[in-house]
């Protein structure tokens, strides 16, 4: 069973990460990163079969793919604090020549990054690459997948989630990161979704949808009936529900957080609501 206490605890000092970090540059997107932290940290510490001997191969572990690659903060934060790279590297953010730039990157060679994430609608074709070698390498390990909302008005998008259940890649979860927000403003006001469950249904997914993304355990028992669901012939996709900037009251209702960094009182007021508990960089 999972130390839910644990868990909250990292939440909190990954929140704590993502507002330091985008302070210290005056730069970078805290309003989507702090709606996933409580998805993040579930995956990385609780979740998936990973490795943090890092290989591209990944034989025999579970894999993921950030595709709305600029909420990198909360990625970075949790790939450090699960051990992947030292969490003293989190200073260097978006600084030049740091490894951690404000979409992550391959080139550099980050531990725990498998593909450049800076153009939308990419990720769910690399994720169903990935399961499609995994399938041909009789490896079980299965493919997760992140997506912000808005980055469901791309196209490439619809062609991917189309492939994926016509070839029957059955090891993948895609979750959408649904908090009906985007840079511009609401997604109903930029480019409405409309029935979000009965699309991704007709193009064959199994979806499960309606859960609290901001709820740990929430988060946890959704991922295990995800992973229940897998390898039966059909792609799974988790619609989560989650409020843009969590954990910071003044970032929470509003699209103006997202890429926004907090000043010098903000961040103050971000710490104090996030107590400190394994240390900061």
């Amino acid at each position: 069973m999972p130390n839910i206490s644990k868990l909250n605890d990292v939440v909190s000092q990954v929140r704590r990460d993502i507002v330091r970090m985008v302070h210290a540059n005056n730069s970078g997107h805290p309003g989507g990163s702090l709606g996933c932290t409580e998805f993040l940290t579930a995956l990385y510490f609780h979740v998936m079969n990973h490795n943090t001997n890092f290989s591209m191969d990944a034989k025999g572990e579970d894999i993921f793919f950030l595709s709305n690659g600029h909420i990198s903060p909360v990625f970075y934060s949790v790939l450090a604090r699960s051990g992947y790279f030292d969490v003293a590297e989190l200073a260097t953010f978006r600084k030049l020549n740091s490894r951690l730039q404000g979409h992550p990157t391959t080139h550099e060679g980050l531990e725990g990054i498998r593909m450049a994430s800076g153009s939308l609608g990419q990720g769910l074709s690399n994720a169903i690459g990935a399961a499609l070698s995994k399938k041909l390498n009789k490896d079980d390990g299965l493919v997760y997948s992140l997506h912000g909302d808005g980055e469901l008005q791309e196209g490439q998008c619809w062609e991917a989630f189309m492939y994926a259940a016509g070839k029957k890649v059955d090891n993948i979860i895609a979750t959408i990161d649904y908090n009906k927000k985007q840079i511009d403003g609401s997604i109903d006001d930029v480019l409405p979704m409309g029935n979000l469950t009965a699309k991704l249904e007709a193009f064959d997914w199994i979806v499960l949808d309606e859960f609290q993304g901001n709820d740990i355990e929430a988060v946890i028992n959704t991922l295990a009936r995800a992973k229940e669901l897998s390898g039966h012939g059909k792609p799974v996709v988790i619609i989560m529900h989650t409020e843009m900037g969590n954990g910071v009251d003044y970032m929470m209702g509003t699209h103006k957080w997202h890429g926004s960094a907090p000043n010098d009182e903000q961040l103050a007021s971000a710490l104090a609501q996030n107590l400190e508990t394994l240390g900061d960089y």
